[in-house]
């Protein structure tokens, strides 16, 4: 393994000007620093990142903790993270808690251990102990995806409730009465914030209350909670799955039923799916700009870590409507607007599995 006085040496320069060209402190001309860079590159000589971090009281490392790393959701957003934090010289570790708050709390310990410079999180629950976790061994934590109500943390997330507010009213325009929506636990904000801003669109159209069923944001959870609104009477017209996850089991669902979107009942969703998974695109949704979000976090921690006293902060980035097929046409009287030779009213589909 070279060393730095072998850098040296092949340079022709001391070590001390070595060392400022490779941790950036100190003068050097440009004439040298071209010399010791020419050195390093010729006798591949990598910097002992180690020794440094003990000189330094930092390790140039960050960490990710997501909720289900197998969200299409989450692995943008943890590419847009790892992407900004490469762009800052830091290396990104992810972790991934399955939505479990043991889970969390152990991974929380093992990085801190590690002593990682800064950590994102999207807390599987409401976040407070993972907040004390970190306050205790003083460092800098921002809060990604969650609103966090009286908390003093770092946040940076997407408008749910107004993402969820534009789907309700697209819904309500298409003259849709009878609605539900499908979210996830109580204890997560962002299941609370969605149902809260769908039903308030349907407020604002003098539309009855759409029902509330809270599950987990999964695929099988999105399933069953679909056969449980279905029961419902009057049947909805119309679902809103608040994650992605949650809209495949809808489909799934729908499809053992035997009905068809949208002409038997419209579907909408929170969080699209990245086009190279998706050959046609069909489900109507509010996107969430996942890259964006995980690279404003990094900078937010970035920023803390340069300014550990400043006020926190919280970003909302808007979402984006984007409208598919999934949502259909205008209804009248709780039929979708086809012809009646191709479908079924919707009072009159299959039974529903008890």
């Amino acid at each position: 393994m070279s060393t730095i006085t072998q850098v040296a040496t092949r340079a022709g320069v001391a070590p001390i000007t070595v060392s400022r060209v490779v941790n950036g402190n100190g003068p050097v001309s440009a004439e040298l620093r071209a010399r010791v860079e020419q050195a390093i590159a010729e006798i591949g000589y990598v910097p002992n990142a180690v020794a440094r971090s003990l000189r330094s009281r930092r390790t140039d490392t960050l960490a990710l903790v997501l909720t289900d790393m197998t969200n299409p959701f989450f692995t943008t957003l943890a590419h847009g993270a790892e992407s900004a934090a490469s762009e800052a010289g830091l290396m990104l570790i992810v972790a991934n808690t399955n939505e479990d708050d043991a889970a969390e709390s152990r991974h929380l310990d093992l990085l801190l251990q590690r002593r990682v410079d800064g950590i994102l999180l999207v807390p599987a629950g409401d976040g407070a102990r993972a907040i004390r976790q970190c306050r205790d061994q003083a460092t800098p934590l921002v809060v990604v995806d969650r609103r966090l109500p009286g908390h003093a943390v770092d946040v940076v997330r997407a408008d749910s409730r107004g993402g969820a507010r534009d789907l309700g009213r697209l819904l309500a325009d298409l003259g849709h009465r009878h609605t539900a929506v499908l979210t996830g636990p109580r204890s997560v904000p962002t299941a609370v914030d969605r149902a809260a801003g769908f039903r308030a669109a349907a407020a604002e159209a003098g539309l009855p209350a759409p029902r509330a069923i809270h599950g987990s944001f999964s695929i099988e959870s999105g399933r069953q909670m679909t056969l449980q609104a279905l029961r419902a009477t009057p049947r909805p017209t119309a679902l809103f799955a608040t994650n992605n996850f949650i809209a495949i089991g809808v489909q799934h669902a729908l499809e053992e039923l035997g009905l068809r979107v949208p002409d038997d009942i419209a579907v909408v969703g929170f969080d699209d799916l990245p086009q190279a998974m998706v050959t046609f695109p069909f489900l109507t949704v509010a996107a969430q700009p996942a890259s964006e979000i995980g690279r404003r976090s990094v900078a937010l921690l970035l920023g803390r870590l340069a300014n550990p006293g400043r006020a926190p902060r919280e970003v909302v980035l808007p979402t984006e409507l984007i409208v598919r097929r999934s949502s259909g046409g205008h209804i009248e009287s709780g039929t979708p607007s086809v012809p009646s030779a191709q479908t079924q009213p919707i009072n009159s589909t299959p039974s529903i599995p008890t």
